[in-house]
C-alpha cells in the first residue's frame, strides 16, 4: 500500500465515523471533466478523496466542498473566484489555487494544484490591504500534512487550538503576489 493510499484509507474511515451520511463518490469521468473545466489537474491525493472516499462532505469543521454536482461546488467556487478576481481592482485569487473547504466569512482552505506538494492555503480576504497577496497564508505545506491534522485533531482551527503551543499557526504565503500577477 502506498502512502497516499494508506492516508486515503484513513481519511474514508475517519470520514465514515464522524459524518452520518457521506455523499458518493465522484466518479473518473466526473473529475476528469472538471480538470478539463478548472484547465490543470487535480494533484492525485485530491481526485482520489474525490473518487474514493466521497464527493465532499467530511473533514474539518465545515467539511470539504463537493467537486461536482448541484449547488457550490469547489469547481463552481474556483470559476466566481477567479471571474471576480479578474474584475477587481484589487486582483487576488491565482490561477490553479482551487477552494475546497468554506470556513464561513468568505474564508476559504485552498489547495495550490500547481505546487508539487498540494501546498493548502488559508484564504482570509479580510486581510486584504491595497494588494490581495495579503489576503493568502500557508496552512500546511501539503495536502497531506493538512490531513494529518484533521486526523490528529491537531489543526489551528479546533476551538482549544489556542490553548496548545505547538498547533501550528498559518503563515504569509510567500509565492503569492507572483501567482495573482501571473
Amino acid at each position: 500500500m502506498t502512502a497516499i493510499e494508506d492516508l486515503v484509507h484513513r481519511v474514508a474511515a475517519k470520514a465514515r465515523a464522524t459524518t452520518t451520511t457521506l455523499p458518493p463518490t465522484a466518479s473518473a469521468e466526473e473529475v476528469a471533466s472538471a480538470e478539463a473545466a478548472l484547465g490543470f489537474p487535480l494533484p492525485p491525493l485530491l481526485a482520489s478523496l474525490y473518487r474514493e472516499v466521497a464527493n465532499g462532505g467530511y473533514g474539518p469543521d465545515y467539511q470539504l466542498l463537493p467537486l461536482v454536482g448541484p449547488g457550490r461546488t469547489a469547481l463552481s467556487e474556483y470559476q466566481s473566484e477567479r471571474s471576480a478576481s479578474a474584475r477587481d481592482k484589487t486582483p487576488c485569487w491565482p490561477a490553479g489555487v482551487l477552494p475546497i473547504l468554506d470556513w464561513g466569512c468568505a474564508m476559504y482552505a485552498a489547495v495550490d494544484c500547481l505546487s508539487e506538494t498540494a501546498t493548502v492555503l488559508l484564504f482570509e480576504p479580510n486581510a486584504i490591504d491595497e494588494d490581495g497577496a495579503t489576503a493568502w497564508f500557508v496552512d500546511a505545506e501539503s495536502l497531506a500534512g493538512w490531513l494529518e491534522t484533521w486526523l490528529t485533531g491537531t489543526g489551528w482551527y479546533r476551538e482549544d487550538a489556542h490553548e496548545h503551543d505547538d498547533v501550528a499557526q498559518p503563515t504569509p504565503w510567500q509565492h503569492a503576489a507572483a501567482r495573482i500577477a501571473g
